[in-house]
């Protein structure tokens, strides 16, 4: 299978060398793959579709078809991460994480990062993301985002780069799941032969994490979904499921008495933790948008007084708004006094006129996202724009230089990916998710996305994206 394999010299292959050697920590996989029949492994990768199918493993498309639901491609290809990588990516995303949720007790309290002047306070207390409702709210053992997700990318030069933090309402944990269980399925003997970290207890270190979320002795958790025509819909259901707890919409809830209740057959019971996947401005019609139907009203109140948990917190997305990204690397450095384990994507903010001027000047070369987007929307990627798209976006830039950020176009790493006619290179990022409690908790590994379209860096699966399993080795002995 590897005859037709092109390796691009500029880019890292996470699998091949530059002189067509396998590396080292892909050896066994290497072997399996050279005696595997190809009719047999293009008949299972036909046999994982159908059964993503049938779990109902799906995503739903906004603006498309009216929200009609897509399945996920998966490639059976897996991305291998040795022992000694993984626990430097270990301590840097812990270091991160910690850092991040010191900054965000820090501007609800004493902001003693803004009178420092290492955060600008304009880009703090006017951000859209920035809840002036949690000034002086203490939450239990300080924590706001409990669940983070973390992007990352390598680049050519064979380094780990931060490319943005998840802190709102990360996704995607429940496709790292299920790509293990599909892996496993398939492939029984890949896991034979060698130790690779296993993941399937992240349902339950989510769970306890939720749990030393909350005061309260025995707390009863909910899972709050939007409800089925979300896009993570799947996902809500799943580690609702997951977990032995109540997957909840707004309707399931109410405030009483200064507590949020729960309806069930039995009659009301009160709720402790919420892990809410719905934004801040749907939260509570009486403390946001008054058009909310995806909130509960009063549930600002109490969450205020202490008698709930929300998980993550309210205000947490200014600390992964992108125009706070280029900071944390000062944070790391102000809270914690360390050096950063985990560099970040050389970024310039457009709000700053000496970056825009260069931005401007270097469009065609560039990545330009805007500070508040997700899922693949609203970026350009100079390098492929068409001319059209560079002067549609020079005007946007030029109208609201505030609204973005700009970074260099990254060689993504490459890692083999099943095509029609073989194995090809196609270009991934990495989404390994942390949980905040008590301790901060990694499953190993995380979520490996691929941009399955070639030449493509956009591995967004609303942009056509799919995923692979990430096998982290629980030794170097084949390294």
């Amino acid at each position: 299978m590897k005859e037709s394999y092109q390796i691009a010299s500029q880019f890292y292959d996470e699998m091949w060398l530059s002189d067509g050697q396998h590396r080292a920590h892909y050896q066994q996989y290497w072997e399996w793959l050279q005696q595997a029949d190809k009719e047999a492994v293009a008949r299972k990768r036909e046999e994982a579709e159908l059964l993503f199918h049938r779990v109902g493993i799906t995503f739903n498309v906004y603006g498309d078809d009216g929200g009609a639901e897509r399945l996920i491609p998966f490639d059976s290809v897996p991305r291998i991460i040795p022992a000694s990588e993984w626990a430097m990516l270990d301590r840097g995303i812990r270091q991160r994480v910690q850092a991040l949720n010191a900054f965000l007790h820090d501007i609800y309290h004493q902001q003693l990062i803004l009178k420092a002047g290492i955060v600008p306070a304009e880009q703090v207390l006017v951000n859209d993301q920035y809840q002036p409702c949690m000034q002086g709210v203490d939450l239990h053992r300080h924590i706001y985002a409990h669940i983070v997700g973390v992007d990352m990318v390598r680049n050519n030069d064979g380094e780990y780069y931060v490319l943005e933090d998840n802190l709102r309402t990360p996704s995607g944990v429940s496709y790292m799941l299920e790509n293990r269980k599909m892996m496993m399925r398939l492939y029984p003997e890949l896991f034979a032969g060698q130790h690779i970290a296993p993941v399937e207890r992240y349902p339950s270190h989510l769970l306890q994490t939720l749990r030393e979320s909350s005061p309260v002795n025995d707390p009863v958790v909910v899972v709050l979904t939007p409800g089925r025509f979300n896009s993570a819909y799947f996902e809500h259901s799943f580690l609702a499921q997951q977990m032995g707890v109540e997957l909840v919409e707004s309707a399931d809830l109410f405030v009483k008495d200064g507590a949020v209740m729960m309806r069930t057959t039995a009659g009301p019971c009160k709720v402790d933790v919420i892990y809410r996947r719905v934004d801040d401005a749907f939260l509570d019609p009486l403390a946001f948008r008054p058009d909310s139907m995806l909130g509960v009203p009063g549930l600002l109140s109490v969450y205020r007084s202490g008698n709930v948990v929300l998980a993550n917190a309210i205000g947490t997305g200014v600390a992964d708004d992108k125009s706070i990204y280029p900071y944390v690397p000062d944070m790391i450095r102000f809270y914690l006094d360390e050096d950063p384990i985990l560099n970040n994507v050389p970024t310039w903010q457009c709000r700053k006129p000496q970056d825009l001027t260069y931005v401007l000047a270097n469009l065609a070369k560039m990545v330009v996202k805007e500070v508040h987007g997700a899922g693949g929307y609203g970026m350009l990627i100079g390098p492929v724009a068409s001319q059209q798209e560079l002067s549609d976006f020079r005007d946007r830039l030029k109208a609201r230089p505030e609204n973005y950020i700009a970074q260099d176009t990254l060689s993504l790493s490459t890692c083999p990916t099943f095509i029609d006619n073989g194995l090809a290179p196609r270009h991934i990022d990495l989404r390994p998710f942390a949980l905040c409690g008590a301790d901060i908790r990694l499953v190993p590994g995380g979520l490996t996305r691929v941009a399955l379209n070639e030449g493509s860096l956009v591995v967004n699966s609303s942009q056509g994206g799919g995923t692979k399993d990430t096998w982290v080795l629980e030794d170097d002995a084949s390294c």
